[in-house]
């Protein structure tokens, strides 16, 4: 591909075939922390144009990967319904790029890495905003050769880091679609984030972040995840899907004894995702990309939010879930509002939650389409 080499690929924490790694060098951290010898994670789909003006950059959400389509993979997409040959990101015409986020363990550097001495950094590894994930990107597009992002979509974390992007590199987005996110994370959105570090750092075998080489802190991530997919989907999906009903042939009512007690259908759910999880997740990345999240505030230190957005000279792309109760449709609506010029929200409708900006984004075919990616 024009403009884009192959690297040989960082065998990380669920690093898949497709995955190409760039050293960036070193990188200085918002807090003061340094991280040197930086390595990003990434894939691409479909050929960069001689003028480098095609490129698609698409931000993971938070235990997403950079493996949002097919592509030559025998591996599904998080984002197989968006990007690929004849879909809204068609890959006959853009070149869709996508990054693992810093700190990650998708086979970008992160708390696992090897620090300078060959030691897993572990409970060192910095603190990483979503500003430096931002910023550590934006070296990797420089060795790509690319100038100017065509468009940077993203949803829930990748929305905010989309967002950071068009403020600040201007010059470098030309189109900005924020979707399923807000301006800033509320109140609540920190505190559920908070309850799940607190699990994950009160299992004893975090050990405060250095367990490499010993057991994992399954039961505390597998409490997280649990804690965050209640924030995913919403109630009235979860009470459609299982309402009171037990697992199988097991009985809620089945024994005097609690830890003998039969689970409901939805413990069940619980338990498979929070199985599902740790078996692909490292606990570490999970805290780390969480307190980025949480740092998440585009107006931080810049001024009032309009003013601030007033910078940008992207156009922009706002969409919301109308059941989503993470990332509530009003917030997004503020967002909106304080964008120049007249921005609409488009909307997804479903009852599963969050989740729906993974789930139901072909709902967005015909407006994001004619909006970016139309002839």
């Amino acid at each position: 591909m024009t403009g884009i080499t192959t690297a040989e690929a960082d065998q990380s924490v669920g690093a898949s075939p497709g995955v190409q790694a760039k050293p960036i060098g070193g990188i200085s951290l918002e807090t003061g922390g340094h991280l040197p010898n930086v390595s990003l994670a990434y894939e691409t789909w479909g050929t960069l144009n001689a003028a480098g003006t095609n490129a698609v950059l698409v931000e993971h959400a938070l235990t997403g990967s950079s493996h949002v389509a097919r592509g030559d993979s025998s591996e599904d997409g998080w984002w197989d319904d968006l990007v690929g040959p004849g879909k809204t990101v068609d890959t006959n015409r853009f070149c869709a790029v996508s990054i693992n986020m810093l700190g990650g363990c998708y086979g970008s550097t992160g708390p696992a890495s090897p620090d300078p001495e060959g030691r897993p950094w572990g409970s060192r590894f910095p603190f990483v905003t979503i500003r430096d994930s931002v910023r550590a990107e934006a070296l990797l597009a420089d060795r790509l050769g690319i100038d100017q992002w065509h468009s940077v979509i993203g949803g829930s974390m990748g929305g905010a880091r989309a967002l950071e992007w068009a403020v600040m590199y201007p010059e470098r987005v030309a189109r900005c679609a924020v979707i399923a996110c807000t301006a800033a994370s509320s109140a609540e959105q920190i505190a559920f984030a908070q309850a799940q570090l607190q699990a994950i750092r009160l299992d004893p075998l975090f050990a405060g972040g250095d367990y490499y080489g010993h057991a994992s802190p399954v039961e505390g991530l597998g409490l997280a995840r649990r804690i965050a997919h209640i924030t995913y989907r919403s109630e009235p999906e979860l009470d459609h899907r299982f309402g009171r009903a037990a697992q199988g042939e097991e009985t809620p009512f089945g024994s005097p004894d609690p830890a003998m007690r039969g689970r409901y259908q939805v413990e069940s759910y619980l338990d498979h995702q929070a199985e599902k999880l740790v078996g692909r997740f490292d606990a570490n990345s999970y805290v780390v990309l969480t307190e980025a999240l949480m740092s998440h505030d585009v107006a931080r230190d810049r001024g009032p939010l309009a003013e601030v957005l007033k910078q940008t000279r992207a156009e922009f792309f706002i969409a919301a879930v109308d059941s989503d109760r993470l990332y509530v449709p009003s917030q997004s609506q503020v967002l909106a509002d304080a964008l120049p010029g007249t921005v609409d929200v488009h909307t997804i409708s479903s009852p599963v939650g969050h989740d729906a900006f993974l789930t139901e984004i072909g709902q967005l075919d015909e407006a994001l389409g004619s909006a970016f990616y139309g002839d």
